[in-house]
Order: structure tokens, then C-alpha cells, then sequence
């Protein structure tokens, strides 16, 4: 049984829908002390940073998520539940994250841009694989997925498992272990996206 966490970040229905689709058994789960009964966990997540940050520690679920990643059991962070893997986010503020993963969360820089672009970074990119990972395993070296942010994660290359390339080059998927982030929408990037869901069910 693969547990959804519920924090009141964002529609969950879509997230939902695509492990459904991949034959997951899943639940969404909004009490900590239930979430060890899980065998693998996501981390969701749309808005701001520290908004989550704050959801997450009324009722002790930051917390229950570190015991839980502790326990080796995959865990994998969506969208804004990866950027919350990280130390720290400067979105509204230094907030401090989850610490899970080394490394801090940052706004694109446009004045590093190689050309212009818009911001947020919205619709179809590709990610470029940087190391071997169950997470992509019978994809492509390169391949396009969804994209919907204004922030990005900065690590050592060491957790890097995909780059993308957005007026600059930047982080967009992470692994530490037992623990993987990836800054696009795997449920709203059609085949490629569910490949990565599926991966996620089989680890």
C-alpha cells in the first residue's frame, strides 16, 4: 500500500488518478501516526514553501515524514513535496525544509538567463538523465515532462538524477537513497510521467 500525504497543499485528485492507473494500491493518509504502515510514501504538493512547511508542522507530519525516510522505505516528493526534501528554501523568506536531501531551494535567476524567458517555468521541458536510477528505468536518456514553477532546488551533482535546462541549467529530479524528488508533474506528463509512477510502485 503506497500512502499519499495529505496536508492540504493542493488537488490531490490527479495524483490519485495516475498511480490508480498504473494499478497502485494507494491511500491518502492526513494522520502522521498512520504513516508507517506504508511501504512507500509521496509527498505532494502545489503553492508556497513556506506555507507547507507550516501545514506540515501543525500536526507533527514533518516529523512522522523524517521517521518514516529513516526507516529506508522509498519515499518520493512531486513538485513543491520535492522542493521540501531540501534544507531550506528562500521563497517568502529563509524557511527551514525537511533536511532530507542537502542542499536549498532558490527563484530563478533571470538576470542569469541565456536568452529571455517567462517565469514560472510552465509547460513541456525536457529532463536529461544524469546517473542510472530505478526511477527511469526503460526511459530515455532525455525525455519531456510537465513542468509548473518559479523555484528550483540547488545540490551537489552527487544527488542530481536529472537536469533541465530553463535560461540556465538547474536540478529537476534528486535521489538520496531511499529518497527521490522530482520537480515536474509525473501525473500530468502523459506516458512519460506514469513510466516514472510505475518505476516509483515497483522500487
Amino acid at each position: 500500500m503506497i500512502g499519499i500525504v495529505d496536508y492540504n497543499m493542493g488537488n490531490l485528485a490527479s495524483v490519485i488518478n495516475a498511480f490508480k492507473s498504473v494499478g497502485a494500491e494507494i491511500e491518502v493518509q492526513s494522520d502522521p501516526a498512520k504513516l508507517d504502515q506504508y511501504t512507500k510514501l509521496i509527498l505532494p504538493g502545489v503553492g508556497a514553501f513556506r506555507d507547507a512547511m507550516e501545514h506540515l508542522k501543525r500536526n507533527g507530519m514533518d516529523e512522522a515524514i523524517k521517521t518514516y525516510a529513516a526507516s529506508g522505505k522509498p519515499l518520493m516528493g512531486i513538485c513543491l513535496g520535492m522542493q521540501l526534501l531540501f534544507e531550506s528554501s528562500e521563497e517568502f523568506g529563509t524557511t527551514e525544509g525537511l533536511g532530507l536531501i542537502p542542499g536549498k531551494v532558490v527563484a530563478f535567476n533571470e538576470a542569469e538567463f541565456d536568452h529571455p524567458h517567462k517565469v514560472p517555468h510552465m509547460g513541456w521541458n525536457e529532463l536529461f538523465v544524469q546517473k542510472e536510477t530505478p526511477l527511469f528505468s526503460g526511459l530515455p536518456k532525455e525525455f519531456y515532462l510537465y513542468f509548473v514553477h518559479s523555484y528550483h532546488a540547488v545540490c551537489e551533482d552527487q544527488y542530481a538524477i536529472g537536469k533541465t535546462h530553463y535560461g540556465y541549467q538547474f536540478v529537476s529530479a534528486v535521489q538520496n537513497g531511499n529518497i527521490f524528488g522530482i520537480q515536474p508533474h509525473p501525473e500530468k506528463s502523459h506516458e512519460n510521467g506514469l513510466k516514472i509512477i510505475e518505476n516509483f510502485t515497483k522500487l
